[in-house]
């Protein structure tokens, strides 16, 4: 977290998180690179207010022991890469666990990406470990700790007023079945399986695989899968907008 970072009010997700009146926070951490996990699990050993419950290199453990364990933070080596599509299901599984971005690029649309995957906030790459306890402090509280211009693009990107790039828009034209044939190709179902969750026939589904390649401007489903995984709200978007003019 650089110098003149300031904290903001209510982080990324619409749920508070407060750990007020605990003694002591309970961290998973996730990290392919395990000399990194044991490195910030032999930090926070240090601390009295601080707890490692374990440090995980998969998602798919991630899940189980979360399932076990009462979890206050679950911190996200991002440096790698990470799928954001099961990120987003752990989010909405345990709304109650910040999840925290660790060593994100702190570049806008990053933050944003993050935010709108289910992380509650994020811990740059230049920050220091006094750096990380102390965000970690502040997003368990509620706050997001980011530097001014971060806040204001979050501001924007909340109502809508991020400037757009030029396939922003892209999405918005799926019909409501091309969408949901979009999420499932996220998710890696085949053209069988597809057919078989939605109950259509395998030539229905590649009619709608191949105009959802054809509005996105993809050339393979490959390139589809990897565009929902990096930013799986993109398989809702129509669905929700389409409901909003229907309500209106």
């Amino acid at each position: 977290m650089s110098a003149r970072s300031r904290p903001v009010e209510a982080g990324f997700v619409s749920t508070r998180l407060a750990l007020t009146r605990k003694s002591t926070m309970n961290i998973i951490i996730l990290t392919p690179v395990r000399l990194l996990g044991d490195g910030l699990a032999s930090c926070f050993s240090t601390r009295p207010d601080m707890n490692t419950l374990a440090v995980l290199n998969d998602l798919g453990s991630l899940t189980e022991t979360l399932s076990q364990t009462e979890t206050d933070v679950v911190l996200i080596d991002v440096t790698q890469g990470v799928d954001l599509f099961d990120v987003r299901a752990i989010a909405a599984e345990w709304p109650d666990v910040a999840l925290v971005a660790l060593g994100l690029n702190e570049q806008r649309q990053e933050v944003i990406r993050c935010g709108r995957a289910g992380f509650a906030g994020y811990v740059a790459r230049d920050a220091s470990i006094d750096s990380l306890c102390k965000t970690l402090s502040e997003i368990v509280a509620g706050r997001l700790p980011c530097p001014p211009e971060i806040a204001g693009g979050l501001l924007r990107a909340l109502f809508g007023r991020e400037p757009r790039t030029p396939d922003a828009d892209l999405h918005l034209s799926l019909t409501r079945r091309e969408s949901e044939v979009l999420e499932l190709l996220g998710r890696g179902f085949s053209n069988k399986e597809i057919a078989g969750e939605l109950c259509l026939s395998v030539a229905t589904v590649k009619h709608h695989v191949h105009h959802v390649l054809e509005k996105l401007q993809l050339q393979r489903r490959a390139q589809a899968m990897r565009k929902v995984r990096e930013a799986p709200w993109i398989a809702s978007a129509s669905m929700l907008v389409r409901r909003k003019k229907s309500v209106g």
